[in-house]
């Protein structure tokens, strides 16, 4: 098929096992691509390299492996870094199981729905005296609301019907208070979806106990970070579960995982976290055919069980599930819609 149109896309690889990950999503999204009629050009940069920032400015659409950070030191957090540079206000979690995956939690299909850019994760930390650290937690009616407005607007566009507001105002009255008194003030706009909330600490229990009672988890950063990882644990572990980072200009797809060094280069990585986020950022360029055949292609992989990584129950590695990806998408089942 003659390729129709093309996107710029900036490529981050990441490091450790993120060259890995994300060689074989490049593979299979051009295999995709090539099917229906779709091209990508990738401009790859380090994180952390000027022109890497012009690039997204340019493009608007990055996909990017997991990258390490420091622990108590040292370089700030590329991610934090990238989503305060182009405002990425909104931090777009699905969680859903894969087929033929056997979890605890069958049928799961939640989403988180982070605000991006404040809270503690706002960095702006000092020490007071020798011993004393000062970590302040930014809450603005801006950041608030509008994230508020993201998760409503999804809500109804998707046909969910509930919205939980996560908190903890019970103990910081003026900051989460404010967070939910924008909640209040956007829910009252989409009456048709059902607006709740629930206390942090709760809520992990809540989860625990019945994940299924909850549909759009809307939160503070800290709060979403903490909770998405949880999530994840329902339908297999970050290794699968994708991400997205979306402001009103730019957007940078992710898989929510880390760098995993310790099996950097062994083709040992799962790139299921990072291939799903590479459909969310199809669907995020209006290229549903492509997702779609990516996605079910994926799915089929998953049914059958046979061509699986070790984190999974597995005994391939990253090329081989990659290859099976590429051929499960030619057949006429992973291409249906």
């Amino acid at each position: 098929m003659t390729t129709k149109r093309t996107h710029k896309i900036t490529l981050i690889p990441g490091d450790g096992i993120g060259p890995e990950v994300s060689g074989a999503v490049v593979n299979i999204l051009e295999a995709a691509g090539a099917a229906t009629g779709v091209g990508f050009e990738w401009h790859r940069y380090a994180a952390g390299a000027e022109a890497l920032y012009e690039s997204i400015e340019q493009n608007r659409v990055a996909l990017k492996g997991p990258v390490t950070t420091p622990i108590g030191g040292g370089f700030a957090s590329i991610n934090v870094t990238l989503r305060k540079k182009f405002e990425l206000f909104a931090n777009f979690r699905p969680v859903k199981n894969l087929p033929g995956l056997k979890t605890k939690y069958p049928d799961i299909d939640l989403i988180i729905v982070r605000e991006n850019m404040e809270d503690l994760y706002a960095g702006l930390e000092h020490e007071v005296v020798p011993g004393v650290v000062q970590a302040l937690k930014i809450i603005t009616d801006k950041g608030s609301s509008r994230i508020a407005q993201f998760a409503f607007d999804y809500a109804r566009k998707h046909g969910r019907k509930k919205v939980h507001a996560i908190h903890k105002a019970n103990i910081m009255k003026l900051s989460d208070g404010l967070f939910l008194r924008c909640c209040r003030r956007v829910a009252e706009g989409f009456p048709e979806v059902t607006y709740a909330e629930h206390i942090v600490d709760n809520t992990c229990m809540q989860l625990v106990l019945n994940p299924y009672q909850y549909d759009i988890l809307l939160t503070e950063n800290l709060y979403g970070d903490i909770l998405s990882d949880l999530c994840s644990a329902f339908v297999g572990g970050l290794g699968l579960v994708p991400g997205a980072n979306l402001g009103t200009e730019c957007a940078i797809f992710e898989a929510v995982h880390g760098s995993a060094p310790d099996i950097a280069g062994k083709d040992l990585a799962n790139p299921t976290a990072l291939l799903q986020s590479a459909v969310l950022m199809l669907h995020h360029i209006n290229e549903a055919e492509t997702a779609e055949r990516v996605q079910n292609g994926l799915e089929q992989v998953y049914r059958e069980g046979k061509v699986l990584t070790k984190d999974v129950g597995g005994t391939s590695g990253t090329k081989e599930f990659a290859e099976a990806v590429l051929k499960a998408m030619e057949s006429p089942v992973a291409v249906s819609v």
